[in-house]
């Protein structure tokens, strides 16, 4: 017989041994898990899926933006990219910056801006990065609830299992193994149900963080880089005026 084919089998059937045997409470402790791990693999998934995404995007903008001679120059090409945190900070300084250019008729001026003009840049580059990185963020919270909560539930499902399983045994009075080794079974799978969704959140929330981390940094970099650009291309030079 084949042995992983035999092994399934054997814990197929040791699960539903152990599910016939366990409280009300255990059971509802379980389902509750089987909820957290869904909601867990689900945002796991969905948040992979978008920073895999977001990353190939950014890559594909920062080399686009490396080419261009005006810091404005893919802003005026009206260019949407849904999905790039990148851009968004982009779009979002430009946008200040075109509006601080306009003259009053709408027109772009030509000639540089005033450095209070170039603060409220900044400060909507600050706001953009601030922005991307809680759109990045989102949905962090539940995985990190089950990544913490599901050990004490387990852990909550076997205390009351075994509390359940000595009851029975003060009630009838028979303190041997064939009586107390069931209970006690399905209280402990509680605790292997718990740890089976936190130890997969751990890794995947571990994981979903650092490239957190790590794209905000980038973004931050190229804010920076962008503001520089801005103020070069852009901002009015005080003590030359006044010579």
């Amino acid at each position: 017989m084949n042995i992983p084919v035999f092994f399934l089998a054997r814990t197929e059937i040791e699960l539903i041994y152990v599910w016939n045997r366990a409280t009300p409470e255990g059971k509802a402790i379980i389902v509750i898990l089987i909820t957290f791990s869904i909601v867990a693999w689900s945002i796991m998934t969905a948040k992979a899926v978008q920073m895999r995404r977001a990353r190939k995007l950014n890559q594909y903008f920062d080399a686009e933006f490396r080419t261009q001679q005006q810091v404005l120059g893919i802003f005026d090409r009206r260019i949407q990219v849904d999905g790039c945190p990148l851009f968004a900070v982009y779009q979002e300084g430009c946008l200040e910056l075109d509006s601080r250019l306009k003259a009053g008729n709408g027109e772009r001026k030509r000639h540089p801006v005033t450095l209070k003009a170039m603060e409220h840049v900044k400060r909507a580059l600050e706001r953009a990065v601030s922005q991307e990185a809680l759109k990045l963020e989102s949905g962090l919270i539940l995985l990190a609830i089950a990544v913490s909560g599901a050990p004490f539930l387990g852990l909550l499902g076997t205390v009351w299992g075994v509390m359940s399983a000595f009851s029975n045994v003060a009630i009838t009075g028979s303190a041997d193994l064939s009586a107390l080794a069931p209970g006690v079974s399905a209280a402990l799978v509680t605790t292997v149900a718990g740890l089976l969704v936190a130890i997969p959140s751990m890794f995947g929330y571990n994981w979903l963080v650092h490239t957190l981390r790590v794209m905000t940094v980038e973004l931050d970099n190229f804010a920076q880089q962008l503001v520089s650009k801005m103020e070069v291309e852009f901002l009015k030079d005080d003590d030359a005026n006044r010579e």
